[in-house]
């Protein structure tokens, strides 16, 4: 491998791994809100029709 080839690879595994890390992290610091009520669409919402 060239040395310009091994720099990309080095840069891009730096981006992903990092990537994967500060997900990580932030899901450890911030983890899923527990205060929410349970479902996933509010029935009270009245959609108008589509024309």
């Amino acid at each position: 491998m060239s040395g310009s080839a091994v720099a990309l690879m080095v840069v891009s595994m730096v981006v992903i791994w990092g990537g994967l890390v500060a997900s990580i992290v932030f899901l450890a610091r911030r983890p899923e809100r527990e205060d929410l009520p349970e479902g996933g669409e509010d029935e009270h919402v009245v959609v108008p029709p589509h024309r």
